[in-house]
């Protein structure tokens, strides 16, 4: 084996010069993390005889789809042709293998036998006529503007992005290609065709040729066709089919939806109010109602008392005038007494308009305090935007002093939401995971950060020892003075807002932490 082909195979192993950081918080940029140079080398008898490259996406954090025309000769000669693997950013290249290939789709799909990549959704929802795009890869012609050597080629660096728009669908040989205008050249194939939220809408394969000063256009292999592929290979990928909004428009429609409950949370208050009013009301007119009767017996029954001892005074009177002294007095003292309670009972007869009780107010609200209490959380679509994570339910449980699941320790922030911020060593991703003080609002923001931005934060992140829950104030301060430095170092939107409703979960109920 020469002396160049050792040096080739090395430098797939190793490439040391640092790639470009991509810019942070842009969902072309995240897409780009995924994106590789695949590279074939050709030997016979020890002599490099050929040497090709084109683009190709991760489908998985080992697995690259590409074109199987970029590989078609480490398929004719495998004996003589190594299929080498050039990520986008870090320090390495990687030596891969082909696993399928489907020459009538041009699909190919090649793994690497060490390390990890970002792997990118594959959007799977109706693409318009006329949707914004982007070509991501390595053009060939812009190789031979900035390569200076053979070791060009295998450096991680950048891909090319190239912007345009969606024309329509064409079959093409019964394979369904997506014709577009973004600009693409030999070494894009392979490379993927993404929409505005970094997700694949097709593998770029071919172009037109502009002869005669014809306009160029560039075909796509579809994603239907991409996930067929996959499928008959038995390839797990991560899909998408929510449409793809700007961060912006996301933020409206989220501010929309928690409107729109307030308004129905208001209006059912004040339906409450007027429930309650009408029973006030009612129960204020059956009270006047029942203090009008009582005070008309107690006048009625004074009359009678009156009457009666009207009469017996009377026969008093009558009994005296015989010289009948003694029932005289019996009749006079009974006529007075009756008298006098007639005019006790008048005095004190009840008002006419009566007062019901007023209500109890409620007591002034005090700071809330995090529920406690297993939880199944649900997506809410109208709130989240979603470009490359899947939205299954998520389980939470949350225990005493913010533990959730009992070993994630969580911190109260300013607004009253409780959060934790997650630094991964194999994903290239910081998660931004918090929830509110009754348990219902679960919300996760997620950042696809650069090589050079994951590194600084998991370098604040080492700074914190602390492995799972505690109660110990200093823990806890140190933890909450953690969170916020790495939170200082992220951009000023995520990526990716993921917001679920929770309820509590089937056979345990939520309780408050008092």
């Amino acid at each position: 084996m020469t002396r160049l082909f050792s040096l080739l195979l090395a430098l797939f192993a190793l490439a040391l010069v640092p790639t470009a950081p991509v810019r942070a918080a842009d969902d072309i940029s995240a897409a780009s993390r995924s994106v590789v140079r695949v590279v074939t080398v050709a030997m016979i008898d020890g002599e490099v005889v050929g040497f090709g490259h084109g683009s190709g996406i991760a489908i998985s954090p080992t697995r690259i789809v590409t074109n199987a025309h970029v590989v078609e000769s480490a398929v004719q000669y495998p004996g003589n042709v190594a299929l080498g693997v050039v990520p986008s950013e870090g320090q390495k290249s990687f030596a891969g293998k082909l696993i399928a290939i489907d020459t009538n789709r041009d699909l190919a799909l090649i793994e690497i036998t060490e390390g990890r990549l970002p792997a990118a959704a594959v959007f799977t929802g109706p693409l318009d006529s006329g949707a914004d795009v982007v070509a991501l890869g390595y053009p060939g012609n812009v190789d031979l503007a900035t390569a200076r050597s053979a070791n060009d080629y295998i450096t991680p660096r950048t891909p090319t992005r190239s912007e345009g728009n969606m024309s329509n669908m064409q079959a093409v040989d019964g394979v369904a290609m997506l014709i577009h205008t973004a600009k693409i050249s030999r070494g894009n194939s392979g490379g993927p065709l993404v929409d505005q939220c970094g997700r694949i809408v097709g593998i770029n394969t071919a172009i037109t040729r502009a002869d005669d000063g014809d306009s160029p256009f560039a075909f796509a292999i579809s994603a239907r066709e991409l996930t067929r592929f996959l499928a008959d290979a038995n390839q797990s990928y991560a899909s998408i089919g929510t449409a793809c909004l700007s961060f912006a428009e996301a933020d409206a429609r989220d501010r929309a939806a928690l409107d729109a409950e307030a308004r129905a949370s208001a209006e059912a208050n004040a339906a409450k109010d007027t429930a309650a009013r009408l029973d006030r009301e009612r129960r204020q007119a059956r009270a006047e109602e029942e203090a009008l009767a009582a005070r008309e017996n107690r006048i009625a029954l004074a009359g009678v008392f009156f009457v009666i001892g009207a009469l017996a005074a009377g026969a008093g009177l009558l009994f005296y005038s015989q010289k009948n002294i003694r029932n005289a007095k019996m009749a006079g003292g009974a006529g007075a007494a009756l008298m006098l309670g007639a005019a006790v009972l008048f005095v004190t007869r009840p008002d006419a308009q009566a007062e019901i009780a007023s209500e109890v107010a409620a007591p002034a609200a005090a700071a809330p305090k995090l529920a406690q209490g297993s939880f199944l959380c649900t997506i809410r679509q109208d709130r989240s935007r979603i470009t490359v994570s899947a939205t299954t339910d998520v389980p939470v449980t949350i225990g005493a002093d913010g533990c959730v699941n009992g070993r994630t320790q969580y911190t109260r922030g300013a607004d009253d939401r409780w959060q934790r911020i997650l630094v991964p060593n194999e994903e290239a991703t910081v998660t931004v995971a918090s929830i509110d003080s009754t348990g219902r609002d679960y919300r996760v923001d997620r950042y696809l950060l650069d090589a050079e931005t994951m590194s600084k934060a998991r370098e604040t992140r080492a700074a914190i020892t602390l492995k799972s829950c505690t109660a110990n104030p200093d823990e806890l301060a140190g933890l909450a003075a953690q969170q916020d430095a790495i939170r200082s170092s992220l951009p000023a939107s995520p990526n990716e807002r993921l917001v679920y409703r929770c309820q509590p979960a089937r056979g345990a109920a939520a309780l408050t932490d008092n």
